[in-house]
Formats: structure tokens, sequence, C-alpha cells
């Protein structure tokens, strides 16, 4: 009964609760990519890396609905929130059938770019486009909102069944492996639309937004997508590149490394989901916001450190143990791309940090070294340890000037106070 008692005094807050969902669900994806890399081998996954790329460079597109949703929940009430909300709806599908029909139409071309043995994943991959823009943009009202449980669960229903129906089709059907990951896919984003909130779901509303309040969110929308492609080119633009160099037996073991690299990034995404709308709510209510900053940052640094130190230590056994033997040509790289890859972390918490203040100036920053890092690996590719050195260069100096840019704000803040 005592134990029952300090159990019940210690109960996990609603944001705990959500960080192990994310815990969970981050696994989730790790052991769907790890399953697919033993099951198919380094040439196979190299085809299915692309999809999952793909799915990687989506989920930062529709993350600007996400944040652009999250933040204005906090900010708008009633019926300019309801007005907003359905706004953001009519924008993200308007958006999804575009680029829907565009990677349909050239998935011919998506398949010569890439080297992939198959056009039909990306025909499939287009046409789940729109059901993922609506999911994000129901995902920001359950984040601004802080309704971490219904949020957890889209994100667990969409990990969990493309998890179940890919595997499930990989073993009771002889087709092609490329072509059952995009079902997979297509098909799990229908699952992360639940639970829906249909009451929001309204192409036409009798309120209509102030034209300076539109112009407002119009203004957060543009800066956030920018950032978000500077997200893509950072984090995706390696793998597609590699792709394109390099044979596909060599794609896939990079392929490998970079998922076992990302393990940062990914644990360090959770606590970017809780800044936002705490470091938009501080400011509502004139509050500092800086030790918020501090905190998360030191959260991430330390999660880098240790990885990056196993990966070190450790990085055949590491490799072995997910990916098999066949991928072991690349232990000598991972515990440099992991580095990148924290570095990498630790920079985004200070961008959407002064992106939740209205302060585009690290978005900027962003964007020109996620371009360096794009331009060095193109140029300088005779090998893949040269594309890793690539990327940690540029993530130094991305970092660095994160910093500076911090340090020069908080000064010139101290002086005018």
């Amino acid at each position: 009964m005592q134990y029952l008692s300090v159990l019940k005094s210690k109960r996990l807050s609603p944001e705990q609760l959500f960080m192990l969902s994310v815990l969970a669900v981050n696994g989730g994806n790790y052991l769907y990519n790890l399953i697919l890399g033993r099951m198919l081998g380094p040439e196979q996954f190299a085809d299915a890396a692309v999809l999952i790329t793909f799915l990687l460079v989506l989920s930062f597109v529709a993350m600007t609905f996400q944040l652009v949703t999250a933040k204005f929940s906090v900010v708008f009430e009633d019926l300019t929130f309801t007005a907003f909300v359905s706004k953001t709806y009519k924008r993200a599908a308007g958006a999804g059938v575009v680029l829907s029909a565009l990677v349909i139409v050239y998935s011919n071309e998506l398949q010569q770019v890439f080297n992939t043995s198959s056009s039909s994943m990306f025909i499939l991959f287009g046409l789940g486009i729109p059901i993922y823009f609506l999911m994000s943009v129901n995902r920001g009202v359950y984040q601004g909102q802080k309704a971490f449980k219904p949020l957890s669960i889209t994100y667990q229903a969409e990990m969990l069944s493309r998890l179940v129906i890919t595997f499930g089709l990989l073993y009771v059907f002889q087709i092609e492996s490329s072509v059952v990951i995009a079902i997979g896919i297509l098909i799990s984003f229908g699952f992360g639309l639940i639970p829906f909130r249909f009451r929001y779901f309204r192409f036409k509303t009798s309120f209509d937004i102030e034209t300076t309040t539109s112009k407002q969110v119009t203004r957060f929308f543009v800066i956030t997508a920018f950032y978000e492609l500077t997200q893509i080119i950072i984090n995706n633009s390696d793998i597609l590149l590699v792709k394109h160099y390099f044979e596909s037996y060599e794609a896939g073991l990079y392929a490998s490394l970079a998922l076992i690299g990302r393990i940062v990034y990914f644990l360090a995404w959770m606590f970017v989901m809780l800044l936002l709308p705490t470091v938009v709510q501080l400011k509502k209510e004139g509050k500092a916001t800086a030790p918020i900053l501090f905190k998360y940052v030191g959260y991430i640094a330390m999660i880098a450190l240790v990885i990056v130190t196993i990966c070190a230590l450790y990085p055949e056994t590491a490799i072995n143990l997910l990916f098999g033997d066949s991928y072991l040509a690349m232990a000598p790289l991972l515990w440099k791309y992991a580095l990148a890859t924290g570095l990498f972390a630790i920079s985004n918490i200070f961008a959407y940090y002064y992106l939740s203040l209205d302060m585009y100036i690290p978005v900027v920053f962003s964007g020109l070294f996620g371009m360096l890092q794009m331009a060095l690996v193109i140029f300088f590719h005779d090998s893949l340890e040269q594309v890793v050195h690539m990327q940690i260069l540029a993530m130094v100096c991305l970092l660095v000037i994160q910093i500076l840019y911090f340090l020069s704000n908080s000064k010139l803040k101290a002086s005018k106070s």
C-alpha cells in the first residue's frame, strides 16, 4: 500500500507521458527500419531508404502546417481560433493535392534520378500526401493546446499501423519490396488521423480573420516553411545525394549509417515539440524564456555526448547488433556521423527557440549552412568518409554562429534593460 501511494504521488505529468510516447514511437520507427535493413540487405535497402527519406522530407514540409497551427492555437481564442484552423485545413489540403500531383506526374523521372527499381512506389507515396498534411494540422491543434494524450495516439497509430501492415504484406505476398513499403506508408497515414477533431474541419466559416492577424499568420508560415526547407536539406540531402553519386551497395551502407547516427536527432525532436508552445505561452505571459532554452540544450547535449561516445567505443557492436555484419564497413564512420547529427540537433533548438519568439535571423543561418552542407557534398564526394566530413564542417560552423548570435542578442537585451 505504501508503494502504491508513492507511485500516485509521483504520477507522470502529461509532458512526461508524451516524451515517453515519443520515445516509444521513435523506437518503433527504428525497429521498422532495422528489420527492413536486415531483411532486404544493402542493395534493396537503398531503395527502401529513398522512400523513408521521402517520408522524412514530407514530415518536414507538413511540419510547417503543424507548427503554425500549434503556435496560433496558443495565441488565438474562440471564433478567431476556429476560423484560423479551418483556413489552415483548406491551405493544407490544397498544398497536399498540388504536391501529390507533382510526385505522381514525375514518378518516372524520380525513379531515374534516384536509381530505384520502380516508379510505382512514388505514385503510391504521392497519393498519401494530402492525408499527411491534414494529419499535421490535426496534430498542430493538439500540440498547441497541450493535449498530449491524443497527440501521442496519432503518432502511435501511424507508427504501429506502418509496422504491422508493411511486415504483414512482406510476409504474405511475394511482391516488390519497395511497393510493399509504399503501401504500408500510404495506409499508415490514414491511421495517423486518429483521433481527428472533425468540428474544426470546415472549408467555409461565417467568421473571417482580421487582416492584420492574417498577415501575422502568413509571415510566420512563410518563415517556418523556409526553415523546414533548411531542415530537409540538412537532414536528407546527404542520403539522396549519396544515392545519386554512389552505387546501390554503398548507398545502402550509408543509409544504415545515417539511421544509427540520427538517433540523437530523433530523441531531440520530442524536446522541440514541447519547446514551441511553452515558449509562446511564456512570451504571452511576459515571463523569461531563456531558462527553457538552457534546459533543453542541456538535455540534448547530454544525449548527444552519450550516443557519440557509444558509437566511438563500440561501433562494430552497434552496427552488428542493429543491422548485421553486412553493414560493418561503416563502423569507422559511425561516431563521426553521430557527431554531425548531434551538432545539428543542438543548433536546431536555438533556431526553433527564436522561431517561437518571431525572431528569424537564426532561421536564415540554418538556411545558409544547409545550402553550404549540400554544396560541400556535391563538390566533395570522393568517398563516404569525405561526405561525412563535409557535414561535420558545416554543422560546427552552424552551431558556432547560433551560439554567437544568442550571446550577442542577450548582451543587447541586457544593455537596453
